[in-house]
């Protein structure tokens, strides 16, 4: 029996850059997309950043229309002004999914890291690594924020039963 493919849009999220990959996943095989990073100038006001990352997502939905958005969770951050800016971020896009009725997934770093790599405390080069690999891709995905959103994109395909 075949079972309906689903489309992921991974995101890492982020204030200056958020990381995403699109992948398809249907019979336990994953299929890459697109991954890119959404930036913002250091220069504009916080609110226009947070309306930018927050328009962009909404383009990457409209454009793609994944079946399910899948989205890092925070970790403790040793700059409280950046964890409140990134938290920022993560808030307004995850009311942009929302607002498009898409099913949200949320995993901690350490979940996706022991998803990809079967170990907790993999270092950054193993993950991109292991999706280059997963994905089948002649090189790793760049930027590195690119390859966490693939990353956590591979991460809900392995994790949830689609």
């Amino acid at each position: 029996m075949s079972v309906q493919p689903t489309k992921i849009l991974g995101i890492d999220p982020g204030f200056a850059r958020c990381g995403y990959g699109i992948i398809e996943t249907s019979n336990d095989s994953l299929t890459y997309i697109h991954h890119g990073v959404i930036e913002t100038p250091a220069g504009m006001a916080d609110e226009k950043r947070l309306l930018s990352v927050a328009n962009e997502i909404a383009k990457l939905i409209t454009t793609h229309s994944p079946n399910v958005v899948s989205i890092e969770e925070l970790f403790f951050f040793k700059n409280a002004k950046t964890a409140m800016k990134v938290a920022q971020a993560r808030g307004v896009i995850l009311a942009t999914i929302a607002r498009h009725k898409i099913p949200i997934t949320s995993f901690t770093p350490l979940q996706i890291k022991q998803a990809l790599t079967g170990y907790g405390r993999a270092d950054k080069n193993q993950i991109q690594e292991m999706v280059m690999a997963a994905l089948r891709l002649g090189e790793i995905p760049k930027p590195d924020d690119a390859a966490d959103g693939l990353a956590c994109a591979i991460c809900d395909a392995r994790m949830s039963q689609y």
